[in-house]
């Protein structure tokens, strides 16, 4: 049973999805000095940023508002 969320503007997009065109977009450096997340600045991969943001409420609200406003805008 899929619940809908017609006001969020993230509904149907995976937490895999955002990171993945975010880090195309800016790369990890500049994700971690905009966001101020040192896994993203410490030898990050993918998998463990992953890891990371699905095990750290706070950096995953940061990286979505990130997303919000830098790549669903365009």
């Amino acid at each position: 049973m899929s619940k809908e969320q017609p006001n969020n503007p993230l509904h149907g997009i995976k937490l895999a999805t955002i990171l993945e065109e975010l880090y195309v977009e800016f790369g990890w450096e500049e994700l971690g000095y905009a966001l101020n997340i040192k896994a993203f600045l410490n030898n990050p991969t993918y998998k463990s940023s992953l890891k990371f943001l699905r095990t750290t409420p706070w950096a995953r609200e940061k990286v979505e508002q990130f997303y919000i406003k830098n790549m669903i805008r365009k």
